[in-house]
């Protein structure tokens, strides 16, 4: 998910912030280097490699779905039937599931924790929510079926009262009724955007969705509020929108009913894309609203869609979207659709003419450097939401362009990889998607086209995004809106850079990220899953890097504290002594330049401070030194970089 108020590509340099540099170190080795601060010892479920054990197990959910979006009403109305399997070692009584569209009340607990000004989570006069009905129960291991049901609303949470206790590996079968009115914006992941001839939907979060039941915590039942996103079971969906005769609908999956839904010249188009380089036009803006360039010419039309192994669905829906596409090429060869949808007014190649392209660019750069992209379809939609991540298709701002455009659209693609094939839990842990994604979002930016809207930008001019009085492993709920993008975003994706450029290198680095996925593809990682995977790939005990940039909101602080030649003569050589002054131990890159000579870069390892606040050592110099400079590179965030550089008085 996109935060608005922070760009890709920063442009701005901060040199230091945070107090001052003092002559007090607040150094403690020993808090920082303590040898349990990762130990977790393997279970069944969950190796201490970071690999899932030989009994590893997660529930599954698939689900067939019936929906009609009344345009008159801005309502959406439906049924979904639940196929929950219990592959838990647990006998489970009760099944919790997730009503999200209930937050958008007065009454909700997201619209009571969300502050006057309203923020990005908040929503104004609008009185929606759920109305459910014909709740039923099936099962063909259990005596009891279609019986009075007893179920518990409670806020964005159902708790539904199975009459037997569902076992290890048997099945059971929910389906229920739902209506909701659509929400103009629903906390910037769905909503109704007014464009120049029409309105497009963006719909999300809009059946009732099973709640995860893990190893870990059992039920994860944590509400949604807001800032908190998703936490899904994997599972295969089957679902149809009936909408009016003259819209066109793009969904997660792939279209199943092709020819019932377009004219045999679009069918002709689509084709031709799927095996096209350049952008194919499928709907162009001169056939909207006009007579032929639908099947039908009143009343409705349903549209079929399919995805397989996913953890969710959404869809977009409008009678003015102009509609281009193209395909892209995995590394296995296959090719896949890549499609965007858009009003007319923003169809120009510096708006969301090139959205195609940007999106052919995510799918084939990610499916490389991380893993295959395992959907038919990936569908770029025009709206009102800013950015918005799900199975195959996000939602981005109409309104967005250039190099905005393609920022946010690589964005919400990386999510693809986390957290829709690595399925963590985005209501405790934004960083696990959020993080990762903006440090895969960096390295994206530099290849696309040659580099086109890429500005170098070192660690160091992003301290700025540092800053905040919380730790990154605080659930997103409990983060002030101000810092989201600092907690959830930036400092994780920083440290994930400074991992590769100053501790393990980036080579290791994207093996551990490849080897993360693989292990956890379409599987349920904890953050102990990802530090150990790390560990395991790249031979280095990361218990200090985790401790201090992620468990706590420790700061970087290297300094030169004086630097004498040896026996007072250049020649023999000079003495430099260094000191950790804030919490965060890291390795010390070192610039030095001495007089008639070639710059040379010194590197020491962190293990300099496993036992000391200050590090001396002798540098071979034969003449005399002009200047030395910690953290030359900027790869380093140092909170006061004026005691970074020592100069002959």
């Amino acid at each position: 998910m996109k935060i608005k108020f922070f760009v890709l590509v920063l442009s701005i340099a901060i040199q230091s912030f945070g107090q001052e540099s003092t002559e007090k170190s607040k150094y403690d080795p020993v808090a920082v280097f303590n040898p349990l601060i990762n130990y977790q010892p393997s279970t069944v479920f969950r190796s201490a490699s970071g690999n899932p054990g030989p009994a590893y197990w997660q529930n599954q959910a698939n689900y067939k779905i019936t929906a009609t979006l009344d345009d008159q009403k801005n309502s959406i109305s439906g049924s979904v039937k639940i196929e929950y399997i219990n592959n838990s070692p647990d006998e489970i009584t009760f099944i919790w599931l997730q009503l999200d569209q209930n937050k958008f009340n007065s009454d909700s607990r997201g619209s009571k924790t969300t502050p006057p000004n309203l923020g990005r989570y908040g929503l104004k006069d609008f009185e929606g929510g759920y109305k459910i009905s014909n709740l039923k129960l099936e099962s063909l291991k259990m005596s009891s079926r279609n019986q009075s049901v007893k179920s518990l609303i409670d806020d964005t949470r159902m708790q539904i009262f199975l009459p037997e206790p569902l076992r290890t590996k048997q099945k059971i079968e929910i389906s229920l009724d739902f209506d909701f009115l659509i929400p103009s914006n629903g906390s910037d992941r769905m909503g109704m955007y007014e464009a120049k001839d029409g309105i497009i939907y963006t719909i999300a979060q809009w059946f009732p969705r099973v709640c995860v039941y893990d190893d870990i915590e059992g039920w994860n039942t944590t509400p949604y509020l807001g800032a908190g996103e998703f936490y899904l079971e994997y599972g295969d969906y089957d679902f149809e929108i009936t909408v009016p005769y003259n819209h066109t609908v793009v969904a997660s999956g792939e279209l199943m009913n092709t020819r019932e839904v377009l004219t045999g010249k679009q069918v002709d188009r689509l084709k031709k894309a799927q095996n096209s380089d350049e952008t194919v036009v499928i709907f162009d803006k001169s056939e909207i609203g006009k007579s032929g360039s639908r099947p039908k010419n009143s009343g409705t039309q349903t549209w079929k869609f399919s995805c397989k192994n996913t953890r969710d669905v959404a869809w977009a829906s409008s009678s003015v979207f102009v509609w281009d596409a193209a395909r892209a090429v995995l590394p296995s060869g296959k090719n896949i659709l890549v499609q965007s949808v858009y009003p007319a007014e923003v169809d120009a190649k510096a708006e969301w003419g090139r959205s195609t392209e940007y999106t052919k660019h995510s799918m084939e750069y990610y499916s490389e450097l991380l893993y295959e992209y395992p959907y038919p379809v990936a569908t770029n939609v025009a709206g009102i939401v800013s950015g918005m991540e799900y199975p195959g298709i996000v939602f981005c701002s109409a309104r967005s362009k250039r190099a905005g455009l393609f920022g946010v659209t690589d964005h919400e693609f990386g999510h693809t990889w986390f957290p829709m094939i690595v399925g963590t839990n985005e209501r405790k842990f934004a960083w696990m998607d959020e993080g990762f994604n903006t440090y895969i979002n960096m390295l994206s930016l530099k290849a696309f086209n040659k580099g086109e809207y890429y500005k170098e930008q070192k660690t160091q001019d992003m301290a700025f995004f540092a800053r905040g009085s919380k730790a990154i492993l605080t659930q997103p709920d409990a983060m002030p809106e101000a810092e989201i993008g600092s907690l959830a975003y930036y400092k994780p994706a920083m440290g994930l850079k400074m991992l590769a450029e100053a501790v393990v290198g980036e080579e290791r680095m994207n093996l551990a990220l490849r080897e993360y996925i693989r292990r956890w593809a379409f599987k349920h990682p904890t953050p102990f899953d990802f530090f150990h995977t790390v560990e395991d790939v790249v031979g280095e005990d990361l218990g200090w890097f985790w401790k201090s940039w992620y468990f706590e909101n420790y700061k970087i602080d290297q300094s030169i504290k004086n630097a004498k030649y040896i026996n007072n003569n250049a020649s023999n050589g000079i003495s430099i002594t260094l000191e950790n002054l804030e919490q965060m131990p890291m390795p010390v890159e070192m610039e030095i330049k001495e007089k008639g000579k070639e710059t040379k870069y010194i590197n020491l390892p962190v293990d300099i401070w496993a036992k000391t606040k200050e590090w001396t050592f002798n540098y071979p110099s034969t003449s005399e030194i002009e200047s030395i400079k910690l953290n030359p590179k900027g790869i380093l965030v140092d909170s006061n970089t004026k005691n970074n550089v020592w100069k002959p008085n």
